[in-house]
Parts: structure tokens; sequence; C-alpha cells
């Protein structure tokens, strides 16, 4: 298994809290191909966790996050409310891998022809600099497609996050 070769000495089974921040890389992936130039977004991310120890080894952590996704194009610029969980590994004291399921709710527009929730799933490592602050890379993929079914292409949002953050 997967734990027994990871060191057995970093997370405690208590619980912390803490904020983290960044910039997302995304763009989405279209299925037939985009007819049209699709440009990736360059946005925001800000959030709060909890990191709770399930053993010397693995920690479940919940977030609330808000992000800006989609494309560059006027039409595809989607924002989200996004509660990430996330099951993080400790590889060593200074690494941990994690991965989890993402839910979204879209924060703007009505009947624009975007589904009001998306799916993901997230993967990613973080860094830890000191015992409160930590860098972290993260890479999400939609499951499901963005767009209402009576759209006749699929489109699903693609995400790599840089984010810097604060436990205490």
């Amino acid at each position: 298994m997967l734990v027994t070769f990871i060191s057995f000495h970093g997370y405690s089974q208590g619980t912390k809290y803490g904020v983290r921040a960044g910039i997302n890389f995304s763009n989405m992936d279209f299925d037939p191909d985009a007819t049209f130039r699709n440009d990736h977004r360059n946005g925001l991310m800000i959030g709060f966790f909890g990191e709770f120890g399930l053993s010397k080894a693995v920690a479940f952590a919940p977030e609330l996050q808000f992000s800006s996704e989609g494309g560059k194009n006027d039409d595809l610029r989607l924002d989200y409310i996004q509660v990430p969980t996330i099951f993080k590994f400790r590889l060593s004291e200074k690494f941990h891998l994690g991965f989890g399921p993402q839910v979204g709710i879209k924060v703007h527009e009505a009947n624009d022809g975007i589904k009001n929730f998306a799916y993901s799933g997230v993967g990613g490592i973080e860094f830890k600099l000191t015992h409160t602050l930590f860098l972290d890379a993260r890479y999400t993929y939609g499951f499901t497609s963005v767009f209402e079914d009576y759209i006749s292409f699929e489109g699903k949002n693609t995400n790599i996050q840089f984010g810097f953050g604060y436990k205490f």
C-alpha cells in the first residue's frame, strides 16, 4: 500500500485551519474541438480550509474557495465558489501529495447556457516552507461538461493553480 512508503512522523491527529490564495491558468477542453480561438484565462483564487489529521501520514482537507476559471473569451469566463475535498499523504517532512473530488457553484449570470454546478477532480503537491507557511501546485480537470445538455458540444474546465498558504 501507498501508506507503507510514507514516513510516519508528520500529521498529528489534530486539526489545523488556514487560508490560501494564488493564481489560476485555466482553459477549456472542447469535444468536438473548438472552431474558434480558445485562449487560456489567468485568474485568481482565494479560500480557506480545515486540515484534519487522520493518522501520522494522512489528513483530510476540505476547502471553500473562490476561483476564476474558464477561457479568455467573455462567454467562457466562469467564476465559481468551490469545495475541494482533498486527502493529503505525507511523502516527507516538507512534501505532501493530495487528491480528491471538487464541486463548484457558478457565481454569475443565469440562463447563459452554462450549468450552475461543475464537478472536477483535483491533484496536487504541497511544499512546507515553515510549520505555518506553504506553497502548492494543483491540477484540476472537469468530469462533466459546463454547458447545458441542449448545447451540441461539450466543454470541460482544466486548471493549473499555484498557491501560497498559511496554517494556524
